[in-house]
């Protein structure tokens, strides 16, 4: 349904030069990278022997999630261009700061940055499957997808580019030069997720007066959204039998989205819609706010593992 507060919205085309996908890009691939190099190939082979939490954190984030999302949309019935921004958004991988945030929240991080890991290697299929699957059973959505002609493809080597890759550089470097890594984890980590919040930052200001008129039209949803997120990765880990400590690992990892790489495919392949483009851009915002509030909620009490 439209209403005036959708006008024109998809004649929008945000301030985001080709310049500024390159920058996000690489701003990526950094984060990426210093994640990596937290990582050994002796935590995929201990996750294989106990692999119930991981599997539990993958299907709340490429099932539930999905799930979810589609049946938001088809409550509310937004403009098309959001309802395929949510429907990306919830098929992209966890986000890179929820590592830092489960962190923060008393969660069990090395779960976290294990979840992004497999997460961001099964992006590769799981990301335009989940976009073509649940965007083709809704009919206006289905209409985008059909007049873009999205390759799959095409999508799964731009996120094997973009974080597969820098994945598997930090893992080697981390085996192969375990001092260096030692030495350059923290301050890579703060660095490049400083970076990011700036560039974000950037991003909002060269667009700020887009955001004062369309964001109030996504803001409630985006909230909505991913509360939606954060509920189903708590309840899905609940009912695993999953320990508190798990737990939260989980509930901020669906809850937090790769809204970057959402940006990405959106101006990559969807030639910047505008709808799609707001809820990405409020979603990299909003999950962030919600995600530091959850932990400093949570850090009140230690979690039993």
């Amino acid at each position: 349904m439209t209403t005036p507060a959708y006008a024109g919205l998809d004649e929008v085309v945000l301030n985001f030069s080709p310049g500024s996908l390159t920058l996000l890009n690489a701003i990526l691939a950094v984060v990426m990278f210093s994640i990596a190099i937290d990582l050994t190939p002796a935590d995929f082979k201990r996750l294989a022997r106990a692999p119930k939490p991981v599997i539990t954190g993958l299907f709340s984030q490429f099932i539930v999630l999905p799930v979810l999302t589609f049946g938001l949309v088809l409550l509310v019935q937004p403009r098309a261009s959001i309802a395929l921004g949510l429907i990306l958004v919830a098929a992209c991988p966890g986000g890179n700061i929820s590592n830092f945030i489960t962190h923060r929240a008393g969660g069990n991080a090395a779960l976290s940055v294990s979840m992004t890991a497999f997460a961001t290697v099964g992006a590769i299929l799981l990301t335009p499957l989940n976009v073509a699957f649940w965007g083709n059973l809704y009919a206006p959505t289905r209409a985008i997808l059909r007049a873009t002609e999205i390759d799959p493809v095409a999508v799964a080597i731009t996120v094997g580019l973009m974080l597969v890759l820098p994945l598997i550089l930090g893992v080697a470097l981390n085996v192969l030069r375990p001092a260096t890594t030692a030495k350059m984890r923290k301050p890579l980590q703060y660095l490049s997720m400083a970076i990011f919040v700036a560039f974000i930052v950037m991003a909002l200001a060269s667009n700020w007066d887009y955001f004062k008129v369309f964001a109030g039209a996504v803001a409630a949803l985006v909230v909505v959204h991913n509360a939606l997120a954060l509920g189903g990765g708590f309840v899905t880990a609940t009912l695993a039998g999953l320990s508190p400590y798990d737990r939260r690992a989980i509930t901020i990892e669906t809850g937090i989205q790769n809204s970057g790489l959402g940006l990405i495919l959106i101006f990559g392949f969807f030639g910047g819609l505008g709808g799609m483009a707001v809820v990405a851009a409020f979603w990299g915002i909003w999950h962030a706010i919600s995600g530091i509030l959850l932990a400093a909620i949570m850090n009140r009490t230690e979690a039993a593992r």
